[in-house]
This record gives structure tokens, sequence and C-alpha cells, in this order.
């Protein structure tokens, strides 16, 4: 039997490289939106892991494909196929404009595929020169060396020494930026079809459909980075069905596995070809117990009940926190789509998401920030109305302790 110690958050300052700087609070187990601590303290889960949690805590679903799953197979090597993994691609490419699909174990391998991939497909068919990527300040796809430098975001790729080059960066919802960056020697965009991180910002839908245009004039690939907002989180399996815009690679990962490690590329096959034997690979990814519960995942989302009930509960959500306001007047604006939501703090408490964070897990709520003046929401996609009701009942108790 493994050695018993006390597990404490002073053993994360102990043993843990100090990259994170975690909350006092250890949760220790979960169901469905309710999260509990080593105390027995109940918290409402509005966090979901960061859009990860798409079915909240030990949904039955999952937990009966892992466990089942559990007793046949873990991992094969990629020397092999296996059945989970061509059964969860058949689901995707049926249910997407994709027909061959990737898989990997995070967004940012899921990014990583899809920039190499944007890569090797411009200069095999345009040449050694087509090599430029576009992507948009403020952006996030990851925290690879390649996939950070993408992301325009600098305080996460500064202070790494030479970044990996021809990579420039264009303003979100900015046409004319994305157009003076933009050549024929352009191989792809990488954009988010909502900022997250960001800021929950939505793309206009001149701006989205102009990109697009702008692609197919310049023969450049159009990446949506559908980590955050794909497998149901904005009321559409994916965001681009919404928008009335077809990428040509999507990825997709975080809800995809409901809690479990698991990203995906999605493509064309013409675009696919690129990828020869040999050319990308990746040990764990499209393992057996991934794909299982990923299966499980798209199989209980991909239906009318729940894509439509991520819209209705949206609406819930939104009018509480508009009634929260009204109240209080800490909010400028409410914005996001389905239920990534972002609260953005008015100039009066600019800067202090962090202290509206640690203010609501005091009451027993568990929410996200984006930035220093956004709080950030992405609950399970099925969270029960009460709990959305009661989370913030408790979110109100942390803003009138703040504004008092």
């Amino acid at each position: 039997m493994s050695e018993q110690f006390s597990v404490s958050r002073e053993l994360f300052d102990d043993v843990m490289v100090p990259n994170y700087a975690p909350s006092a609070v250890i949760p220790v187990r979960g169901q469905g939106s309710r999260v509990w601590d080593q105390q027995d303290n109940e918290y409402v889960d509005f966090a979901g892991g960061i859009a990860v949690n798409c079915l909240g805590h030990c949904h039955p679903a999952l937990v009966g494909a892992i466990q089942e799953q559990s007793e046949k197979i873990w991992h094969l090597s990629n020397v092999m196929t296996n059945e989970p993994a061509l059964r969860l691609a058949k689901k995707l490419v049926d249910s997407t404009f994709a027909e061959k699909v990737y898989f990997a174990n995070s967004g940012a391998e899921s990014n990583e595929a899809a920039l190499k991939l944007a890569r090797r497909w411009a200069i095999d068919v345009h040449g050694s020169d087509k090599t430029q990527i576009i992507a948009f300040n403020q952006g996030f796809h990851g925290r690879t060396f390649f996939t950070v430098t993408v992301g325009g975001q600098a305080a996460y790729s500064d202070g790494f020494g030479p970044k990996p080059g021809d990579i420039v960066h264009a303003e979100y919802n900015d046409l004319d930026s994305v157009k003076a960056l933009i050549s024929d020697k352009t191989c792809a965009i990488m954009i988010e079809p909502l900022q997250g991180e960001g800021g929950i910002v939505s793309p206009t839908d001149e701006f989205i459909k102009g990109v697009r245009e702008l692609c197919d004039k310049h023969n450049a690939l159009l990446i949506f980075d559908e980590v955050q907002t794909g497998a149901g989180r904005l009321g559409s399996l994916y965001a681009y069905m919404d928008l009335g815009v077809t990428p040509d690679i999507l990825t997709t990962a975080k809800g995809l596995g409901g809690g479990f490690p698991i990203g995906a590329m999605l493509t064309t096959t013409d675009i696919a070809k690129h990828l020869k034997i040999g050319t990308h690979g990746s040990t764990y990814g499209g393992n057996p117990l991934a794909c299982a519960v990923s299966e499980a995942v798209i199989d209980v989302i991909n239906t009318p009940e729940v894509l439509n009930g991520v819209k209705a509960k949206a609406k819930i959500f939104v009018d509480g926190l508009q009634a929260i306001n009204t109240k209080y007047n800490v909010f400028k604006e409410i914005r996001g789509k389905g239920l990534l939501i972002g609260a953005v703090l008015n100039d009066e408490y600019q800067g202090k998401a962090k202290e509206f964070l640690v203010a609501a897990m005091a009451e027993g709520v568990m929410t996200l920030v984006a930035g220093a003046s956004i709080v950030r929401f992405a609950p399970s996609l099925i969270i029960p109305d009460e709990d959305i009701v009661e989370g913030l009942a408790r979110f109100e108790k942390a803003i009138a302790k703040i504004t008092s």
C-alpha cells in the first residue's frame, strides 16, 4: 500500500513547479454541477475546468464509457489502430465539414498539428516562400512554442529566446488590419470564432466572412481554433456552423473529452494528404480510453435537446447577471454566446476580476477570469436551471461584499 500523508495547499509549494498559483480550495469529488472540497464545503461549478467539463462531473454516460473501456484495452501505439478512435472519427466526420481527423491530447497539440499541416500544404502546393501565418492580437492557441507565438499575447511568449518566424498579428474584428498583412505568401490565418482568453469577443458577421474571402483570394487556409468554442459550448456542435463560414482546418479539444484529455484536428481529404506517413505523430493521440470517453460525449451533446438547451440556459444566465448588475452596477457589458459568457467590469473595478473570483469562491461558486477585468463563466452544458439560479445567488453575495 502506498504511503499515506497529508495533502494540503502547502504541499503544492513544496513539490510543484511554481508556474501556477492555485486556490487554497482542493476539490475532492464532484457530481453534476456541484463540487465538494476536503472540508466538504459545496461549490456550484460555473468554471467547468475552463470550459472542459461540458457534461459536469461524473456524468453516467462518461463514467460508463471509461469503466467499460478500462476493462478492454487502454493503450495502443499508432502502429495499430483501435475501435473507439475509428468510431469517434466517423462521428466527427459525419457531423462536420471534415473528411479526415487527426487525434492529439490537447488543444495546443491539435493547433500544433494544424499549423504544421498548413505550412506543409502551402510548401508542397505553392512553393517554399508561402509560409506566413496571420493570427490575432489577444488570441490564444496553446503553450507550445509554435502555438504560443501564434497566440497574440506577448506575456506568454516573451522570455524564451528566438521565436518561430513568419508569424504576424492583426486586430480582431478589424478587416483592414488583415488586408494590410495578407499576401500570396500567406499560408494560413488562424482565428478563434469567438476570442476566449482575449476577452470573450464575438466576431462581426462582416469580419469573419471577410477573413474567409481574403483566404480564398490569396490561396491561404483558414484555421478555426475551436478548442474552447467547440463541442457544443456556443449552442451548435461547432461555432462555424452558426457563422456561415466554413474553415479549411478546425481544431477541437477541451469539451471534446468532457474532462478526459483529448484533442483533434479536422480537415478535408485534399489538405490532409500532405501529412504523409512519418510527417507528424503522437504517442497517446487517439488512445482507446480517451476516444471511448469522447465518443460518449459526442453522443450526448450532439442532440437538439442539449444544443437548444445551451441557448435556453444561456438566457437564464445572462438575465440573472443583468439583474445582479441592475442592483450593484459593477459590469459595463455582459457578452459572449451560449455558455461562454464574459461579464466585463466597469471602470471602477478595472483590473479586479481576480478579486471577484476569490470572493465568489468564498461564497461557494467557482468562476473564471478572461484577462484582468472580465469574469468568465463556462459551466456544464447541461447544468440544471436550479444550479444556475443558486450559483448566481452565491455570486451576488460575493458582489455585495465587494461593493459594500
